[in-house]
């Protein structure tokens, strides 16, 4: 056989073997042993909010949904020079922290958080970040549930109870969930479908799912959790969206929200969060209602490409509209998810959107932190993650003026101590000389991160 035949069978070979060890390694659950040539090389993506990222917006159709899912090998984008920025952001892991900005006190700010991980490795993160933004407080965790399967939208045993014992651990802190309103959220179910769904949930066939998911929040002792329930209802991304049939969406919000509140014990807050603009369906003809609502919520990406934040705010059903709407209905408003997308690393959005939410004052607000939107985690944005940091750092809650002064950047000064096996790369490149292999989310999720199988550790017979 020749050399060239002999290297190509290896490395069949190689990828079959890696696939049946991903087999194995699922059936024995987490905190398993990597075999030889196999790595981690990224986090997976959260369970329920990563979805496919939707196709630029047609100028005749609706605006792409607003939740895209982290790409696989991440494209830098094209960035917009900024004379402001001096220095790419630093690694998350044992960053130093930001001192105050020099000539202005700790000031306030809209109870904030960032999405860091549906897990465990979420909680962890919110210390660091708070240490990369000089201590400030950051109150607000945010994770979501799995739409894959009911038993999973129930809140499945384990899962939300590291997220409970954070919130616990001080008064003033807030758990946001985000919760789906059907299983195989993600599957691509068509229209006809949704809409037969929708008109059984609207029945009351689904109303034991929330009961048992509102039950198991109040045992572990959340029961003041923020519910946002069936997010961007107005796109067309989700199974639990509004367009197929908005009259029996409206009755099966309400009759979730009616179920959970039975519930003795829970003081739940429902988030009826849209994304922004019209999308597929005016998010207006979703509204429930006020008895149900308790926040007006909003998932704001910097999308489609060229869209300035002026028109962001002008735009129908956009940032404006939003604000008036909640007023007219006497709520308080929030951003679940915003961040930086089609337009790269836009440094001035990142300024904008926070100077919009300092002087609309949210209930809170969590930055979605991968790549392409976050700033700490992903460092594809160096210009909007410099903003970001300088004007949140030192922020406490409570009275007070944004700061004028941009906090310096500083890179961390104390390397971390080196894993064992290479550590995973907030931006999800893999390794050099090394095969990415697609097991899908729940397979990579049980093993603790995204696998790949490298090629030079075959050892060469020639």
């Amino acid at each position: 056989m020749a050399p060239q035949q002999r290297r190509a069978r290896s490395r069949r070979l190689a990828v079959v073997a890696a696939a049946v060890a991903a087999s194995a390694v699922l059936a024995s659950g987490p905190g398993f042993a990597a075999g030889a040539g196999v790595v981690r090389v990224a986090d997976p993506p959260a369970p329920t909010p990563t979805v496919p990222a939707p196709a630029a917006a047609d100028p005749a159709g609706p605006a792409p949904s607003a939740t895209p899912a982290p790409p696989a090998a991440p494209v830098t984008p094209a960035q917009s020079p900024d004379p402001s920025a001096e220095s790419a952001a630093p690694s998350p892991s044992g960053a130093t922290a930001a001192p105050t900005p020099s000539g202005t006190a700790a000031t306030s700010a809209p109870a904030f958080g960032a999405y860091l991980d549906y897990d465990a490795r979420g909680v962890a993160r919110i210390a660091e970040l708070s240490e990369w933004l000089g201590g400030s407080k950051l109150r607000v965790g945010h994770t979501y549930l799995p739409g894959d399967r009911w038993h999973n939208i129930e809140g499945p045993p384990g899962f939300l109870d590291v997220w409970a014992d954070w919130r616990r651990e001080e008064d003033d802190r807030m758990l946001v969930l985000n919760v789906p309103m059907m299983e195989r959220n993600e599957e691509g179910v068509s229209d006809a479908e949704v809409r037969r769904l929708l008109r059984q949930g609207a029945a009351g066939d689904f109303d034991h799912h929330f009961r048992a998911l509102a039950r198991r929040l109040v045992a572990l002792k959340v029961p003041d959790t923020v519910i946002v329930l069936g997010w961007e209802m107005n796109g067309i991304t989700y199974t639990h969206r509004c367009g197929p049939d908005p009259e029996a969406w409206k009755r099966y919000w309400n009759r979730i929200v009616s179920a959970m509140r039975s519930v003795p014990g829970q003081k739940f807050r429902f988030d009826f969060t849209p994304s922004r603009g019209k999308d597929a369906v005016a998010w207006t003809e979703c509204y429930p209602g006020d008895d149900t609502v308790d926040i007006l919520g909003m998932d704001s990406y910097d999308q489609p490409t060229g869209l300035s934040f002026d028109e962001q705010v002008r735009e129908p059903y956009g940032l404006q509209a939003h604000v008036d709407f909640a007023r007219a209905h006497g709520k308080p408003i929030s951003y679940p998810e915003w961040g930086l997308f089609r337009n790269g690393d836009n440094a001035e959005y990142m300024r904008r959107m926070i100077a919009w939410m300092d002087e609309h004052r949210p209930l809170y607000n969590t930055l979605t932190d991968y790549c392409p939107h976050g700033v700490w985690q992903c460092r594809q944005n160096p210009r909007a993650s410099e903003v970001y940091r300088s004007l949140l750092s030192g922020r406490v809650d409570g009275p007070g003026t944004t700061p004028t002064t941009p906090a310096p950047s500083q890179e961390p000064s104390v390397e971390p101590t080196p894993p064992q096996s290479p550590a995973p790369d907030p931006t999800g490149e893999p390794p050099a000389n090394c095969t990415p292999m697609d097991l899908g989310d729940w397979v990579e999720y049980w093993l603790g991160g995204k696998l790949c199988f490298r090629l030079d550790w075959w050892p060469n017979s020639e």
